[in-house]
């Protein structure tokens, strides 16, 4: 059928907002302050085929390969075999998720007795079980870090609320009353999406609605290639590495080649690290994300809807075995860190093509600070996601304090701790002067939090990266600081590597450090009042201003 443009552009953005719509519901139904605080999940509508459609803008790393993570449930249950009450679930890592802590819920969308396609949601879970409350930096498998979910279907009047599947997931949780009720909030969530599309069918009728989410697909592929088509054809290289693996101290290189031909573009990691027996390895469906992402935000315009039709142009490969692209039984938890160098060295690849669209190295690294604490009334479990400095652009700094590109989780705010945990206290919460890479545009800089611990046995966890390898910068532009992370015991300070698990005493106090993002271009040709004005704001000090413009001696 021929699609009446008006229709298509009143039920295209329609399909966006939904799912805009879901990602609101998701977050302001949920419990825990990963998911309702930092906003850790993602919500979006796929079409029968499981291919996205729309997504709310929230985590591009949950989302960007959703189709993929959908594939395996559809294979062990097509849609035409579900019925009403049906949905599908998934986190194992290793049938297509991502990490167990991301689970993957998919409803279908019945309208009439006919499956339109699916309301989809994600959120990652404060606690799924495995080796410790909130997350396990010691996991040597995937057994380690959580209850696995293999593609299943199940039934909400029969497996949910009191049901089986239920009881089985409480049973296995340490802090049930936030877990549950983060499930709930993706139910919910999924049914908002469900009950916007079965209004727009009908509105506007079915066949309409389904020529216009294949059309805004279609429409999103000639866009990506368009952009693609704009740069030379070539191979273009790129590389940036995991500080270590946190048993060695020996760098985990990622090394990304960039093929450009007409309008389709290649990237292959051939040549990165192995995979290594801690957490820090991604799984292929992240990985792929990653790198869709970066291309995605590197050569294309923010109006473009990040759905399936945008990815049909880029074609992603990792050597089996790889850090990017583990063996089973692999641990995954940490699999933000591999990731993020994997954006990192495709964005440097991209920066000899595009030099004016792309960004320098930032901080570009999810800390994960977990403080958990068994006490009388059982488990009490906060989990953070930090991130650092942006890398500087051809036209502007970069941001301050903000989670990397792939995350894009919000804070945790002073009262929201305050108000869940009785167990620490916050003490500080500040940006961290001169932790940008200085250049024509500065990058963004990292920030300092302290927590003082109030009982003793609180237990410590913490996966990070970025402590001895700093962001760097980009044609001039210098690199920025690293981050750091100490407990203080008295007068004693004790150095805390970025991956780490330990327990604590009353009285200590843990100080949290995150690095800037790298510089771009020549700092001496930044003008002097707009280093002043970062002095004033306390974003540089006065000693680095001085030095700005000094030549770097060798």
């Amino acid at each position: 059928m021929s699609l009446d443009p008006v229709e298509y552009a009143i039920v295209s953005q329609s399909l966006l907002a939904a799912a805009r719509e879901m990602g609101v519901k998701l977050i302001r139904s949920a419990y825990s302050t990963i998911l309702r605080e930092a906003r850790d999940g993602s919500a979006a509508i796929l079409d029968i085929n499981g291919h996205t459609v729309a997504q709310a803008e929230l985590i591009p790393m949950q989302l960007g390969t959703i189709g993929q993570i959908f594939a395996p449930c559809a294979a062990l249950h097509p849609p035409e075999t579900l019925e009403e009450d049906d949905f599908l679930i998934i986190n194992d890592p290793y049938s297509g998720g991502q990490h167990l802590q991301d689970v993957f819920l998919f409803h279908p969308i019945f309208f009439k007795g006919r499956i339109l396609g699916f309301a989809a949601s994600v959120a990652h879970h404060l606690d799924l079980g495995g080796g410790s409350a909130g997350l396990n930096p010691n996991a040597g498998d995937v057994y380690s870090e959580g209850l696995i979910i293999p593609p299943m279907k199940l039934n909400a009047k029969r497996d949910w609320h009191g049901g089986g599947f239920e009881r089985l997931l409480r049973a296995n949780v340490r802090v049930p009353q936030q877990t549950m009720g983060d499930f709930d909030a993706q139910i919910a969530a999924n049914h908002v999406g469900a009950l916007r599309v079965q209004e727009l069918a009908e509105r506007y009728g079915v066949e309409t609605l389904l020529e216009t989410m294949g059309a805004l697909q279609d429409y999103s592929e000639a866009r990506m290639r368009a952009a693609i088509r704009n740069i030379p054809d070539g191979i273009y290289l790129g590389e940036d590495a995991v500080d270590d693996d946190g048993i060695s101290d020996t760098p985990l290189a990622v090394r990304a080649t960039v093929t450009v031909k007409g309008d389709s573009l290649a990237v292959d990691f051939t040549g990165t690290a192995a995979q290594v027996r801690t957490n820090l390895n991604a799984p292929f469906a992240s990985t792929v994300s990653a790198t869709v992402s970066c291309v995605k935000a590197a050569l294309s315009d923010p109006d473009i809807p990040f759905n399936h039709g945008a990815m049909r142009p880029i074609t992603v490969t990792a050597p089996k075995g790889s850090i990017l692209n583990p063996h089973h039984p692999a641990a995954v938890r940490a699999r933000m860190e591999a990731c993020s160098r994997a954006w990192d060295a495709t964005m440097k690849a991209l920066s000899k093509v595009a030099p004016e669209r792309v960004v320098a190295t930032g901080y570009d690294t999810t800390t994960a600070f977990c403080l958990s604490h068994l006490g009388p009334g059982g488990w009490s479990v906060s989990l953070e996601i930090f991130g650092g400095g942006l890398g500087a652009a051809s036209d502007k700094d970069g941001c301050d304090a903000v989670d990397n590109p792939l995350s894009n989780c919000a804070n945790t705010p002073t009262e929201a701790l305050d108000q869940d945990f009785s167990f620490f206290r916050l003490l500080e919460y500040s940006l961290r002067p001169d932790s940008c890479g200085i250049g024509r545009h500065r990058g963004g800089v990292g920030f300092t939090r302290r927590y003082e611990i109030l009982e003793d046995g609180v237990k410590l966890a913490l996966y990070s990266d970025r402590f001895t390898r700093p962001a760097d910068g980009l044609f001039g532009g210098h690199a920025a600081a690293t981050g750091y992370c100490e407990i203080i015991r008295g007068i004693e300070h004790v150095p805390v590597k970025s991956k780490f698990a330990g327990e604590l005493c009353k009285g200590d106090i843990v100080a949290i450090s995150l690095g800037g993002g790298g510089g771009y271009g020549d700092p001496a040709s930044r003008p002097v009042e707009e280093i002043e004005e970062d002095v004033k704001d306390g974003i540089i000090s006065r000693a680095c201003a001085d030095r700005w413009h000094a030549p770097v001696k060798e």
